[in-house]
């Protein structure tokens, strides 16, 4: 296998970074290359922040059946599946609690709040509870059709499972590849034929040493937490972009970051949520394939796993 190509590029509100190992010479570097493109022109499509992405375009379609691209639909089906695969702890029809809690703007490169100030001043910790009205029940897909349904005024936020559901359509155009690794700003995807150990990094939300490291062969990596996306408020309250579904607040549930494995990076991404909004006393059984709970006080524990133990392949 000839050297791997590397890019490494601001999206989603942060850096993506993309690995990618052939045989051929110059055919990592291409393909690098298309994913690179491939994400840049997603992040356009899917951004909330863009009046004119298809997204906003959609969450402000009077219609209650609207024609949509693949992607988009993709996006549905995602919110469909992160809901069924939390029991509605992860909602993405949410969008407008997250603007009245401040985040209206892309944060960018601003500094956030520190975790430690965040906690202290929101000493109260509750796990969170689904919405009963579950209204991301009401998106479907007729992928027929070609549309996307749901009741007019409903908005979908795009959020984290975008990101975990882009890094998956990236490892299926890769599937043929030698290696590769693909980073949406903490979803991570790896495979290929050459089932090449990855090193995955566990960092601590506080700062300092690392908690621990995976090694990962084939599968998914997520990491959700609150330190990274953490302001103040329009109240002038410490708001962060974790929301309990219930009463629409950023979370205090006494869990601060949370890093699952899974077969697919929409998975990952699910579980490392619905794990942080369960709290302490259910995180562990939303890691069906184990991960990483960091709690208020900087205080880690492996699930299932062993840090820098051998090789994990996921199995689907």
């Amino acid at each position: 296998m000839s050297a791997e190509a590397h890019r490494s590029f601001a999206c989603f509100g942060g850096v993506a970074t993309i690995h990618i190992g052939e045989r051929e010479p110059g055919a990592g570097e291409a393909a690098a290359s298309r994913a690179r493109e491939r994400l840049l022109d997603a992040h356009r499509r899917l951004s909330r922040f863009e009046a004119g992405s298809e997204l906003s375009l959609l969450n402000r379609d009077p219609r209650s059946e609207v024609p949509a691209s693949a992607l988009l639909r993709s996006l549905a089906g995602a919110v469909a599946s992160a809901g069924s695969h939390s029991d509605g702890l992860v909602d993405a029809t949410l969008l407008g609690a997250i603007e009245r809690a401040g985040y209206r703007e892309s944060l960018g490169e601003q500094r956030p709040v520190p975790l430690a100030e965040a906690l202290a001043t929101h000493p109260e910790r509750a796990p969170a509870t689904p919405d009963p009205a579950a209204r991301w029940r009401l998106v479907s897909v007729d992928r027929t059709a070609g549309t996307i349904s749901r009741p007019p005024g409903l908005e979908i936020d795009s959020g984290g499972i975008a990101k975990g559901m882009l890094a998956d359509l990236l490892a299926t155009e890769l599937g043929s590849a030698q290696a590769y690794a693909i980073d949406c700003c903490g979803d991570v995807r790896i495979g290929g034929r050459a089932r090449r150990p990855r090193r995955v990094i566990v960092d601590s939300p506080f700062g300092g040493e690392p908690l621990g490291e995976l090694r990962v062969t084939d599968g998914a990596v997520a990491t959700s937490g609150i330190s990274r996306r953490c302001w103040v408020g329009p109240d002038g309250a410490i708001a962060h972009h974790i929301l309990d579904p219930f009463s629409g607040k950023p979370a205090f549930t006494g869990i601060v970051q949370v890093t699952a494995l899974a077969p697919s990076a929409l998975l990952a991404e699910v579980y490392a949520k619905a794990a942080l909004l369960s709290g302490p006393q259910a995180a562990r059984r939303r890691l069906p394939h184990g991960g990483v709970l960091v709690f208020d006080d900087g205080e880690a524990e492996f699930v299932g796993i062993e840090s820098g133990a051998g090789a994990v392949a996921v199995a689907s």
